[in-house]
């Protein structure tokens, strides 16, 4: 007797910047980051203006190699519990990190037809961790930074960009059995079309004219996320994980200013 083929496994990858999460923390942790002596009186009088750049600007992929070049630089011999203790004080009155309620139905329904919720970004995974656990996500695939003796070394072990994503999907759906042609996966960058296109079913989030056109010409689907709620809605946080957000979001609005300056 001739047995069916085994039914094979999908999962939804959610890229998280921009797609899941609808705002920065930048510009509110500017202040007590200069405070606690992690950053200068100039990084954080532009910080406003680099969160702006962030927010309503993409980079392309030689731009996000220098920022990340110039963020492990930065970072370099942080302490990590001095950031966590700075975030702790100032949490309540200056971050309350946003998803988009879109965002969180569809991981719902990915979950209720017995799909695997898989959270894919650049950020550290001490940073997506903590938000993937509180939107009930199966996995995480998320660029792993370097700490010796409770300080970041500047060293990226592993870089959650561009290929790499690809790379790191293709290597977790061979250890789930995924089958990738009935995997989702969504992004509203233009740097995750490797992401997008290693999956059956892509979707582009609030496209700008460059990738809502790339969309069309691989078959895309093209969706608008509008409505931001509070994370805490869904679930605890880790303060800890909170505090490499910060740590993060100010390096980089500090390298999108000098970039900006630098194509000037």
């Amino acid at each position: 007797m001739q047995h069916a083929p085994a039914h094979r496994p999908a999962a939804a990858f959610f890229d998280l910047d921009k797609t899941i999460i609808a705002t920065s923390s930048t510009s509110a942790f500017s202040r007590p980051f200069f405070a606690g002596g992690l950053i200068s009186r100039r990084a954080m009088l532009r910080s406003a203006y680099a969160h702006f750049l962030f927010m309503v600007g993409g980079a392309d992929a030689d731009q996000t190699e220098r920022m990340r070049a110039v963020l492990s630089t930065l970072a370099a011999g942080w302490d990590v519990e001095q950031v966590s203790q700075i975030v702790e004080e100032t949490l309540h009155d200056l971050i309350d990190p946003y998803v988009y309620a879109e965002a969180v139905d569809l991981i719902a329904q990915h979950h209720a037809a017995g799909r695997e919720v898989v959270i894919v970004s650049a950020s550290g995974q001490e940073v997506v961790e903590p938000i993937a656990a509180a939107l009930g996500a199966d996995h995480v695939i998320a660029t792993r930074m370097h700490v010796e003796d409770g300080r970041y070394t500047g060293e990226i072990d592993f870089y959650a960009y561009g290929d790499n994503k690809a790379s790191a999907i293709v290597q977790l759906a061979t250890v789930h059995n995924y089958d990738l042609e009935a995997c989702y996966a969504y992004s509203d960058s233009i740097t995750d079309a490797p992401m997008l296109s290693t999956v059956g079913h892509g979707f582009v989030v609030n496209p700008d004219r460059t990738l809502r056109r790339l969309a069309q010409d691989e078959g895309w689907g093209t969706l608008t996320f509008s409505r931001p709620v509070a994370l805490r809605a869904f679930g605890p946080r880790s303060r800890s994980a909170v505090a490499v957000t910060a740590t993060l979001a100010t390096a980089a609005a500090v390298t999108w200013w000098a970039l900006r300056r630098r194509r000037r």
